[in-house]
């Protein structure tokens, strides 16, 4: 058997593994870029720090100016005012019923007799405008309130008595919010009601809120009875009733408030105080009238009063 030769053989071709080739990927095509169509331009970006803000309800509030009443002019074409005010409250846009509102302060300090044979419609609409939910439009309402007590006065005289319970509800509620300066504002026109109307109807008026629920009602409604009390004689508050008004204090007296208790207080003190200028006014010694006078007083506490109440109204009577 013939042996090959194996230094004279060439090894046989080794197959090489072929080597791994680095994938590289195939460009993409590029997006298509979207042509800008014409209303693109238009559209502006949420949050575009360049664009100027749109106008807010807030801001156009804050652009409404409130004009004190001494600088409000009289009105350029008052008759045709007065013709189209009752329209112009009522009015859907709330800039046009700040301006119906600023003519109608303007009627009533330099045009009253124009604004008198439609005060009670003129009254009923901005009863309407104080359920505004436009602060502006509340506040404006307000002080046309303001405005038109002053000049009328005696508004009862006016307007029917329905008409004036809805005015008075609505003042009577704005003066118990929270809004500092809504609350300011109603607390004013209060006032210029107590000092313009006559006390004793105003006061009869005031009664029924002294059971009212709210408790912040029921306060100020206590001060309004205290500005009218203050402004009150003798004749005027046996007219109301002693014992009736000395049962409004003694209640109030309890009530939870300190503000309501302080304007009880005030009621009292001026009901003490118009009793003793009566007696005074009999032509009697004041040294000689002191004890008939005081003991006349607690007498009519106990007539009036329960003995706890009638107690406490004759201390804040001493206290004075």
């Amino acid at each position: 058997m013939a042996l090959r030769a194996l230094d004279n053989t060439m090894p046989a071709a080794v197959e090489e593994r072929p080597k791994k080739v680095a994938k590289v990927a195939a460009p993409t095509e590029a997006a298509p870029v979207k042509a800008a169509s014409p209303e693109s331009g238009k559209r502006k970006k949420k949050n575009d720090e360049n664009s100027a803000p749109r106008a807010t309800a807030a801001a156009g509030e804050q652009a409404v100016e409130y004009i004190p009443s001494e600088e409000l002019e009289a009105a350029a074409h008052p008759k045709a005012k007065a013709a189209g005010l009752v329209a112009e409250l009522d009015s859907k846009d709330w800039i046009r019923a700040c301006e119906a509102l600023n003519d109608a302060r303007r009627l009533a300090i330099h045009h009253s007799a124009l604004l008198n044979p439609i005060v009670e419609k003129v009254m009923l609409a901005i009863v309407k405008t104080m359920k505004s939910p436009r602060s502006a439009v509340l506040k404006t309402s307000i002080m046309a309130c303001t405005d038109i007590f002053n000049s009328f006065g005696n508004l009862l005289s006016s307007v029917s008595d329905d008409a004036f319970d809805k005015l008075l509800l609505q003042l009577l509620l704005k003066a118990s919010q929270d809004k500092r300066f809504v609350c300011e504002e109603a607390e004013k026109a209060m006032r210029a009601m107590a000092a313009s109307m006559p006390p004793l109807p105003l006061l009869k008026k005031l009664k029924a809120y002294v059971h009212h629920a709210n408790l912040r009602v029921r306060a100020k409604a206590a001060v309004a009875i205290s500005h009218c009390a203050a402004r009150m004689d003798i004749a005027a508050m046996k007219e109301f009733g002693m014992s009736a008004l000395l049962q409004v204090a003694a209640e109030l007296l309890n009530d939870r408030l300190p503000e309501a208790r302080e304007a009880a207080r005030s009621v009292v003190g001026s009901m003490h105080g118009a009793f003793t200028k009566e007696a005074a006014d009999k032509g009697k010694e004041e040294e000689e009238d002191a004890p008939s006078v005081a003991a006349s007083w607690e007498s009519l506490c106990s007539l009036s009063l329960p003995p706890i109440s009638a107690q406490a109204v004759a201390k804040i009577a001493a206290s004075q």
